[in-house]
């Protein structure tokens, strides 16, 4: 019997008096602090470790997000064939241009974002100097079926009109030419005022490029559930800045952060479907007929 048990017994039989009644109440509460601290001490001495140091970056769940991202697309972009025509539409400050040395690479953008903004996230600055064709999404001077590859990453959700925008993409892709799309499944506001969407899943790929004459030959989702929570989690202390009147987490709430990044860490790793629910982003190749 440990030393609050045996405290524990004495002070109920005191419950009658209302000290005696206080007494026991405060006792339960160190039962369960007792309890709390012997589950810490059963953890290995590694994870003890990573609690306490109240660092995030012990963990890596929520950080690979754009990283896992940017390396399929460089593995869709590569394996195009040599001398392709690609577009590269929604460009921006063609990020991916450096995986396109064996492609003709036409770069096309409206050019209109400044990375400032009024609201939600921002870049601070932006770069369009590598645009080959500024011009509108929804129509590009370029003639049907002029490129053998469209790639457009990140970009539906900051147009008003992602479904035209598709129509248009599919004008420009030859029979046969592959489309290599990327866009959130889900998003927080960001470059706005150009944010229409928060985000897109499998069922309107499946439907708006089946409508457009497209085999989808990959439909990938980029992380999942517990994925999206440690990505979220990691942002806590930026929006209580900003919008929690400068609030900070306190030294507890820190390690508390700690434990929950340890647990979906944990979760993340046997994860056994739960993309169906939530995940960054869809990763799809589709093909386009021969008789589209």
């Amino acid at each position: 019997m440990s030393l609050v048990d045996q405290v524990m017994k004495v002070a109920r039989a005191s419950t009658r008096t209302r000290g005696g009644a206080g007494i026991v109440r405060r006792l339960r509460d160190w039962a369960k602090t007792e309890q709390l601290f012997r589950s810490f001490l059963k953890l290995p001495k590694s994870e003890r470790s990573k609690i306490l140091s109240a660092n995030p970056d012990q963990y890596i769940v929520g950080t690979k997000n754009a990283a896992t991202r940017d390396a399929w697309v460089a593995q869709a972009l590569t394996a195009l064939p040599a001398g392709a025509r690609l577009l590269d539409a929604g460009a921006g400050e063609c990020q991916y241009k450096k995986h396109c040395g064996h492609l003709k690479y036409v770069a096309q953008d409206i050019a209109v974002y400044d990375g400032k903004g009024d609201s939600g996230l921002q870049t601070g600055t932006w770069d369009f100097s590598q645009i080959d064709i500024v011009s509108d999404i929804l129509s590009i001077p370029e003639p049907d079926a002029s490129f053998d590859a469209v790639l457009c990453t990140e970009v539906l959700e900051h147009l008003p009109d992602p479904v035209r925008a598709l129509d248009e993409m599919a004008r420009l892709l030859r029979p046969g030419g592959m489309f290599v799309i990327t866009a959130p499944f889900w998003s927080l506001t960001h470059f706005a005022p150009y944010h229409y969407a928060t985000g897109f899943n499998r069922y309107f790929y499946e439907f708006h490029l089946g409508r457009l004459g497209f085999d989808i030959v990959e439909m990938t989702a980029n992380g999942n559930f517990f994925e999206c929570v440690g990505q979220e989690l990691r942002r806590i202390a930026d929006m209580a800045q900003r919008f929690a009147g400068g609030e900070k987490p306190n030294p507890l709430e820190l390690h508390a952060m700690q434990i929950v990044l340890g647990m979906v860490e944990r979760m993340s790793a046997c994860d056994t479907g739960s993309p169906e629910m939530l995940h960054f982003d869809c990763q799809v190749r589709a093909v386009k007929r021969a008789n589209a």
